[in-house]
Formats: structure tokens, sequence, C-alpha cells
């Protein structure tokens, strides 16, 4: 007997021991003060800029806190209501009172934790900053708790002690009330979950791939995911990427997931990507970005390769059929291609004659010609473009091929000004454009341009200052970067700036009310940072450098002398109160800065020689400096000279071949360009026929 009870105790034992430790993991961790230490060497002063960061981090904290449901709820946007309810493990009574306090967390105590952390947030920055912006109650039960308690925060701080509530297990954070928008269940799949957020569209086009490495001379991970099959079409990638379960960005893998797609689906069409990437801890770095949207990776390139195959291999291997839509053929178009059929089967029937175009009324250039017409005249031109021809059919095609993003921020204002672009675009001007053909610069404003039997002078910078802003307008939120070798003192580029818009004065002559204007600007645009890098990739550092450009166009660069005039303009010229009017004079003040101007060192053809030349007065036009430049080499400044050339080289180049396709493929022309001089007819083949006609 003795012998049969022993079992049966130490099994008792056991399984209360297993039910202690269950009852003590249920529990919710302790919430404590960050010491100052680990603050200073993790504080990222993260703030809440927009309601999809705020839904961000209440979700993640449901994650972290074992959740299994999640309901979230929008209203207007989140700007009326956000609302977050899970079913984890809740938040003891005694933590609420420093709940909304920065740097407070249960999820780090050391800095060292964060080699090992595993949870979502961990800096106790996110709560705070949304009491600073909006009402935060929260509603919160623990495991065994015969009630909950409800409690409201104000600028970190509670408002009043908590009240008993009923409520059910989890927690909710709100400021309002209204039904579920989204709302996951424990049994949802991947699939079910991508179903209902983005809909039976998405996920019927959608196919399962895994791939893992576990060579740590390469990198040891496993990932799940879903991806789209050549059926699927967007304008737009969608990604959604989970590292070791917290939803990130990596650009690299991105650009070479894009890559692989851009071989199989249609032009301008991009893919579907869902992935979860398991990797060990300490391989990943959770630190380095102040939202912890993006992580760094050990053996990101080998990862990256692995991943890239994998889909290749997916892509090439799978036997889905592929899915097009069938467009009806214009009936004309149609007829005229029957007509035609019928002529070449049937020998016996007459062909059809063609009608004879007059010769006055013959178009003789093709508009998808990319060469000027003028060059062929040019004896001297060819060297100088020689180093340029090899590239010039990739270039061609790398701007004819690019088409505008339409997934600009979801604002009122910007699909307000896009709508005016396209209300006020000037159907004659419209066909011009689209259908010209580039001849040559005239002179250093105006280029010529043939549109079937006319000829047109068209100012340059007019065309690229509406171009490059109807681009921005385009482009609003999802611009490349320039990246500046060397970071540019906002205060120093600002005076330089000032001093040039007022030459005549004496150089001491309000240097102070100079610097006191260019020191209210530069903290202007340290204020405005934020907005500008989100919105127009205008990156400006705490110390008031400028770092990084947008890309505007593809191949352009603007012209970096006139970068003191584009600061001074941006905190000058910029309405920063209004929205809509905000984001349109910003546009405008890069659509000016990105123009294509007139250089800045003058033609050196004809008398624009004597300003290269030596010891002599640039504002002097009489024969003595004539005959000096003729009978002496020696005062020419061949080196500053040259510089004008290579200077006046690229910039017809950029013209011919960036500027005048892009404005093929982007432009609007506004109905104002018809009427200020910015499209000028100066010939007309019929007129001239008649005119040779009568000699």
């Amino acid at each position: 007997m003795d012998t049969d009870d022993e079992p049966s105790s130490s099994s008792s034992a056991a399984a209360a021991a297993e039910a202690e430790a269950e009852a003590i993991r249920a529990e919710p961790p302790r919430i404590r003060r960050l010491e100052e230490a680990v603050v200073n060497r993790i504080a990222a002063g993260e703030v809440i800029q927009r309601p999809a960061s705020a839904v961000k981090e209440l979700v993640e904290n449901s994650l972290d806190a074992a959740a299994s449901s999640v309901s979230v709820v929008v209203k207007d946007g989140g700007l009326k209501l956000i609302q977050v309810s899970d079913n984890g493990h809740g938040i003891r009574y005694e933590d609420l009172s420093i709940l909304c306090e920065r740097h407070t967390t249960s999820k780090l105590s050391a800095f060292e934790d964060l080699q090992t952390i595993k949870s979502m947030g961990f800096r106790g920055e996110a709560l705070a900053s949304m009491t600073y912006v909006g009402h935060v109650t929260v509603t919160t039960i623990t495991e065994g708790q015969l009630h909950g308690y409800r409690v409201s925060y104000r600028d970190g701080v509670m408002e009043h002690e908590p009240k008993p509530c009923a409520a059910v297990k989890g927690t909710q954070i709100m400021h309002g009330a209204n039904r579920a928008d989204v709302h996951t269940v424990i049994a949802s799949s991947r699939l079910d979950s991508i179903r209902a957020v983005y809909g039976a569209s998405v996920a019927r086009d959608l196919m399962e791939i895994a791939v893992s490495d576990d060579n740590p001379a390469r990198s040891i991970f496993k990932m799940e995911g879903l991806i789209s099959n050549a059926n699927y079409i967007a304008k737009k990638t969608t990604m959604i990427l989970f590292i070791n379960g917290r939803l990130v960005e990596c650009t690299a893998l991105k650009r070479a997931i894009e890559v692989v797609y851009a071989a199989t689906l249609p032009k301008a069409s991009k893919p579907f990507i869902y992935m979860s990437i398991d990797l060990p801890s300490e391989h990943v770095d959770v630190n380095m970005h102040p939202t912890k949207r993006e992580v760094g990776l050990l053996n990101q390139e080998s990862l990256i390769d692995t991943i890239q195959n994998a889909i290749e291999s997916k892509l090439m291997n799978s036997n889905t059929t592929r899915i097009f839509q069938i467009q009806a053929v214009n009936s004309s178009s149609a007829s005229q291609f029957n007509s035609r059929k019928d002529t070449d089967c049937n020998t016996s029937t007459p062909a059809i004659k063609s009608q004879k175009v007059p010769v006055n009324k013959m178009v003789r250039t093709d508009s998808r010609d990319p060469f000027g017409r003028l060059h062929a005249y040019w004896q001297d031109g060819q060297c100088s473009q020689d180093g340029k021809k090899s590239d010039l059919v990739s270039v061609r095609n790398a701007v004819r091929s690019r088409r505008n993003p339409k997934e600009s921020a979801d604002l009122s204002s910007i699909h307000e000004l896009l709508s005016e672009i396209d209300s006020n675009t000037h159907s004659g001007l419209l066909d011009v454009v689209k259908n010209c053909t580039y001849i040559g610069l005239a002179d250093d404003v105006f280029a010529l341009l043939q549109h079937n039997t006319l000829l047109y002078l068209v100012n340059v910078v007019n065309v690229s200052k509406e171009l490059m802003y109807q681009q921005v307008i385009r482009r609003f939120a999802h611009f490349n970067a320039i990246q500046l070798s060397e970071p540019a003192p906002l205060q120093d580029l600002l005076m330089m700036a000032l001093k040039e818009e007022d030459l005549e004065s004496p150089a001491d002559e309000n240097d102070d009310l100079k610097q006191k204007i260019a020191e209210l600007n530069t903290e202007l645009l340290k204020q405005k940072a934020e907005m500008l890098e989100e919105y127009f990739c205008i990156n400006i550092d705490q110390d008031g450098n400028l770092m990084r450009l947008p890309v505007i166009l593809d191949q352009h660069t603007p012209d970096m002398d006139r970068l003191p005039e584009f600061l001074l303009s941006l905190g000058n010229d910029v309405d920063w109160e209004n929205e809509k009017e905000c984001f349109q004079t910003v546009s405008a003040v890069l659509g000016n800065f990105y123009a294509v101007h007139p250089p800045f060192l003058p033609n050196p053809s004809g008398d624009g020689i004597q300003y290269y030349m030596k010891n002599v007065d640039k504002m002097s036009t009489d024969e003595d400096a004539q005959n000096r430049l003729t009978n002496s080499e020696e005062d020419v400044d061949y080196e500053l000279l040259a510089e004008a050339e290579t200077a006046g080289a690229q910039r017809e180049w950029t013209i011919q071949h960036v500027l005048f396709p892009s404005m093929r493929l982007f432009l609007k022309p506004p109905k104002s360009l018809a009427t200020n001089g910015t499209f000028i007819q100066v010939a007309s083949l019929e007129k001239l026929y008649r005119i040779f006609e009568r000699c």
C-alpha cells in the first residue's frame, strides 16, 4: 500500500507545482520606471505623428500582453476615435498610477535585456505621447479579479483615481465607442486575416512560400509567407514583413523582391508580399530606429539572397494560369484592320488607293525620335556628346518606362490639388506636348519644338517649373532621396541668400538684421523638419543641417548653386497655417528650385566671351577689348571657359534627353501656359509654302 501511495503523492505535487508556475506565468508583469542610465541609451523622443502610429503601438501592446484576440475601432481616420481591446493578461491595479508616465515599462529593466528582447515595445514612450495629443481612457482586469478598473489620463498623469467597473478579460484603451472595424479571432489563418483586411480579390491571387537556412556561416532563419502570383496586378507594392513577430520594414529586401517580379508582372504592376521571418534574437538590432520601424540584421545580404532565390523559383515553377483582361477593339480601327487583311489575303480584290497627302501638309518628323533635329547641322556638337550616345537609349527607356506613383498620401488637400491640375489642363497644348518633336535650343531660355506642320518656341524655364510642381504633387510622400555628400548648414546658406538679395548695400550694413532673419528661418525649418521629411523627403537634422533632398524627376538633380535661394523661399514663401496652401506652396518652391534655369555662367559664344577675359572690364564692350581677345589667347581664362562649356553641354543634354521626354509623359499644361508666352507659334509649313510659291 505504501508503494502505491508514493507515486500518487509525487504526481500530485508535480501537478500542483505546474499549476502554480502556470498561475505565475498568467500574472501580468510589473511596470517599473527605467533607470536614467537606461533611458539615456534607448530614448528616441518618440511622438505620435498620426493615428496610424497610435494604432500600431496599441496593437503591439496587446500582442505583448499575450492576447489571442484583438479588436480595433477607428472613426474618421482615427481623429475622433481609436479603440483597441484585447484579451491579454491585463494591467495590475498598483501599476495604473504610472502607466502613462514616460519611460515606464514592464518589458525592460536593464540595457543588456535588449540582446534577448522579444516584446514589441520596450522604451515606455508611446502611451505617454498619446496622452499629450488625445484623451486616453484605460479599462483593464487581471486574472482572478472580481471587477476591473477604469481610469483616464492626460499629459502623462491620471485625471482621477481608478474606478471599479465591470470588465471582460484583458485591456481596452480608447477615446470613444463604436463597432469594431477590424476584428481578429483565435482560429483565423494568415490567409483569412489578409482576406478580412485587404479583401477577397487579393487573397485569391496569393500562394504560400517557405524557406529556411541553418548554416551559421551564411544565416540562420526560417521564413513563411504568402506572395502574389502572376494574376495579381496593383500600382503599389504591398509588403507586410514581420521579423520575430515585430512589424518592420526592410527596404533592401523589398527592392530585391521587386526585381524578381519585374520580369513576371506587366509594366507598372507591383506585387503583394506577406512574410514572417524568425531568427535568433541576438541577430536582430531593434534599437536602431526611433519608431522601431526598421531593424538591423546580421548577415542581411545572405538572408535576402536566399529569400530572393526562393521567390524566383516559386514564380518560375508555379502552374498558375495567367489571366489577361480583354478590351474591345475600336470599331474604326477594326474595320481598317479588316480591310487591310482582306486586301492582303484576296489578291483578286483591287487594293484601296491611299489618299495622297499634300506636300505642304506632310509631316516629315517622327515625334518618337529622341534626337534633336538641329544637331544634324552642328559640326562641332558631335565631340561633346559622344560619351553620352552609348547610354542614351537606356536613359531614354528608363525615363519612358517610369510612371508616376498614384499612391499619394490619403489627404483630401492633395486630391484637391491633383483635381485642379486635371481640370485646368489646356487640351490643345496637351496634344502639342504629347506629340511634339524636339528640334533644339534657340537660346538659354527658349527651345524649338515641332508639332505636325507647326514650329513653336517653348520657354524651358516655365515648362520645367510646372512639370516639377506637378511631379511633387503626384509623388507626394513617395520620394526617393538625394543624399548630400556633406551636411549643409541652413543658417550659413540663408545668410548667403540674404546677402545676394542685398548686393548694393555695404558689406557690414544690416548684417545683424540678416543674421536674425537667418536664425528665425533656421528655427522655423527645424520645427517643420518632421513634416518636410515625411511628405517631401527634405531631411533637416537637429543641428539645422540639410542632409537629403527629394528625387523629383529621374536622371535630374537641381542646380545646387540655387540652394541658398531655395531655402530662403522655403522659409519666407510657404503658408504653414493652411494644409492645402502649405502643400501647394512647398511644391511650388521645390518646382522653382528643380526647374532648368539659364546657366549662371554666360554663353561664351559671341559677345559672351568677354566675361572669360583676364584683366578686362566685364562690362566693357568696346573695340579694344574685342581686338585684345582676337590678338592674344593668353588673355582668356580657359579654365573658367571650359567649365562654362561643360555646364552648357550638360544642361542642353538634360533638356533634350530628360526634360522633354518627361514633359511628353507627365506634363498636363495649364491654360495659363497658352497665354503667358510659354508656347509661341513661330512658323507654319503651309504658310511657308505659300510664301515660296510667290517667289
